[in-house]
């Protein structure tokens, strides 16, 4: 357009202008203005602040009522809304108002107008973040440390990128059936037939579906139960089936398994990888570590080390990490490589903000699940996050796990899609050996046969599916959970 630049220009001739185009917020406004049609072409994702031109996003911004009220907006309607006595340049806002409308161009190119306007208001937001990064690192207060800047940046950065995508709002019912049949054909094509994350437990997949987008899932148990062994043993089965597609825009999409970050908060990464080679090798990671393997045993070691050096299975050892510090690194992680489960090895071992850990660790616990609730929702992965169970279990005659088991229950039950309990009967009846040569003891001898290398998974609560129990094949000296040869596992029921 050719009339006059509402913004007047700096003073100084040297400092940079912010991104905008002035003419395309010009030419969208009017265009709105003559054909309301046109509002409705760009309303899922611009809005009043995208405008460079206070002006405009206050012209945008009374527009937007009015449609939305059912009204017309048009220079007559709208001018009583805005200071028209105002001089814009030359002209006051009322004429202003007939200048946009006169010279508007048409309704056609509005949504791509949008987008433009969109777009470089992206770009200033970049350059905000920037110059704040800038000056809170030269003026940072004392209290402040370097690592929480990096974090507030890195967080704002990806606000910043899931913001204004143009796929929101209704859409047409073919569009709807487009989606599902998608996700069927996608499940279709997957191992297992799944909608979720196949774990490689049949029995587990076929009563969950697998693990599914956006879920909470914990895993609880007592100590020495093997939690840590499962959660690695899923991680490692998802990595190892992972393969992906190349888009037509250069990225690679997940087809079947999935990239996978653990977060190892109690173990080392080589603890961790010791046990995983450990399982994948079928030897024991006692005889790993005091080296004493046989020539064939080491080559099964190193055979095991390159899968695992193959597969996108990514490890996180920082202990005593706070639940910023976890999704940032998520969201970095996500952004870098790409993430399609998220394990955290345990729930217990993150710190709240020090505002909640002050008040009391039930309301530092609620923090940290709501926030992981919310992790998985943003970043549309399932995160499987491992839980300490209280030691009320130990009093009970049956020790099943329940879900009023779990420490600071409230808030990870409320919080949680998913509750698995890993329990295993061996474990207690191993310390209840009776005195060799009693009938007790040859009983006792009769119920460990049966219940040796048995563990069993136990669905405490499923948002979407059945709750029951799995039965699972544990070897304790390779830490490995598998299939057992038959489908014993307890009937199925909906609560």
């Amino acid at each position: 357009m050719s009339f006059a630049h509402v913004i007047p220009p700096d003073d100084d001739s040297t400092h940079r202008q912010s991104p905008h185009n002035i003419e395309v917020e010009q030419a969208l406004l009017g265009a709105i203005l003559i054909n309301n049609e046109a509002f409705y072409r760009v309303s899922d994702f611009l809005e009043p602040v995208h405008f460079y031109d206070p002006l405009h996003r206050q012209i945008f911004e009374k527009t937007a009522q009015l449609i939305r009220l059912g009204k017309a907006a048009d220079p007559r309607t709208l001018k009583s809304f805005l200071a028209e006595k105002e001089q814009v340049g030359d002209i006051t806002v009322a004429e202003y108002l007939a200048r946009l409308a006169y010279e508007a161009t048409t309704i056609i190119n509005a949504e791509d107008y949008g987008r433009t306007i969109y777009d470089l208001a992206i770009r200033r937001s970049l350059i905000t973040i920037g110059e704040d990064m800038v000056n809170i690192a030269y003026e940072a207060p004392v209290d402040m440390a370097p690592r929480d800047q990096i974090e507030d940046a890195e967080r704002r950065l990806y606000e910043l990128a899931e913001t204004g995508r143009f796929n929101t709002g209704f859409q047409g019912f073919t569009e709807a059936l487009k989606a599902a049949i998608d996700m069927a054909g996608a499940a279709f094509k997957r191992d297992g037939h799944l909608s979720g994350l196949a774990t490689g437990l049949n029995m587990l997949d076929k009563m969950m579906g697998g693990l599914q987008k956006s879920d909470l899932i914990i895993l609880a148990g007592r100590p020495a139960m093997g939690k840590s062994s499962l959660a690695s043993n899923i991680g490692y089965n998802i990595a190892k089936a992972w393969r992906g597609e190349q888009q037509a825009d250069g990225t690679i999409k997940t087809v079947d398994g999935g990239i996978v970050g653990f977060f190892s908060l109690e173990m080392s990464a080589e603890q961790l990888a010791t046990r995983i080679i450990a399982e994948q090798s079928e030897i024991p990671s006692s005889d790993i570590r005091r080296g004493a393997i046989h020539e064939d045993q080491f080559d099964r070691i190193v055979e095991a080390a390159q899968e695992m050096q193959r597969i996108p299975f990514y490890i996180d050892q920082t202990g005593g990490i706070s639940i910023s510090q976890l999704a940032a690194r998520a969201r970095r992680l996500k952004r870098q490589r790409g993430l399609d489960l998220l394990i955290i090895d345990y729930l217990q071992l993150i710190q709240g903000t020090s505002r909640r850990s002050s008040e009391s660790r039930v309301q530092e616990i609620t923090e940290i699940t709501t926030n992981l609730k919310a992790l998985a929702k943003e970043l549309d992965v399932p995160i499987l996050a491992l839980s300490q169970l209280s030691r009320q279990v130990e009093s009970r005659e049956d020790k099943r796990p329940q879900l009023a088991d779990l420490r600071e229950s409230g808030s990870i039950e409320q919080d949680a899609d998913v509750v698995l309990f890993i329990y295993r009967d061996e474990y207690y009846l191993k310390n209840r050996k009776p005195k060799e040569g009693t009938d007790e003891f040859f009983k006792w001898v009769a119920e460990m046969e049966e219940m040796a290398g048995r563990a069993e998974v136990i669905i405490g609560k499923q948002r979407h599916g059945p709750t029951g129990m799995v039965n699972l094949q544990f070897e304790a000296e390779f830490t490995k959970f598998s299939n057992l040869a038959e489908d014993d596992h307890l009937p199925e029921r909906y609560d």
